[in-house]
């Protein structure tokens, strides 16, 4: 007999699918997975993916990115940022930890630091006009 549930739950992760636009900022606690496009900035206390038809402009905080589409943000990571062949990124990162696949685009600055990295907080967006 085939177990359906082992009692262990299953971890949540927000999906933005293909076809979706987001226009404003995500927070979440969770893992995140985005194949659509959002205009805003992404704060998660894990990780984060920007799938191979994924775009994001905004900045991102989490604790890891794993970047396969197109991305022109700032990203601060208090672990891992890794840049796969298909990623084009136009941003600064910070983090402990980077690692870029032959192929991938990234045009910014970088800063390694050693042991966790202190990720920083998204700026709210001020319209003082």
């Amino acid at each position: 007999m085939v177990k359906l549930y082992d009692g262990v739950e299953a971890p949540e992760i927000n999906t933005i699918a293909a076809g979706t636009k987001i226009e404003g900022n995500v927070t979440t606690t969770s893992d995140c997975r985005i194949d659509g496009i959002i205009k805003g900035n992404i704060e998660c206390k894990a990780k984060v993916v920007i799938g191979p038809n994924g775009i994001l402009e905004g900045d991102i905080v989490c604790e890891s990115a794993e970047i396969e589409g197109k991305v022109k943000a700032n990203i601060s990571a208090t672990d891992l940022i890794s840049l796969r062949s298909t990623a084009v990124l136009a941003g600064d990162i910070t983090s402990s930890k980077l690692s870029i696949e032959p192929g991938a685009t990234f045009m910014g600055n970088c800063k390694i630091q050693s042991g966790r990295a202190v990720a920083t907080p998204v700026q709210p967006e001020s319209n003082n006009d």
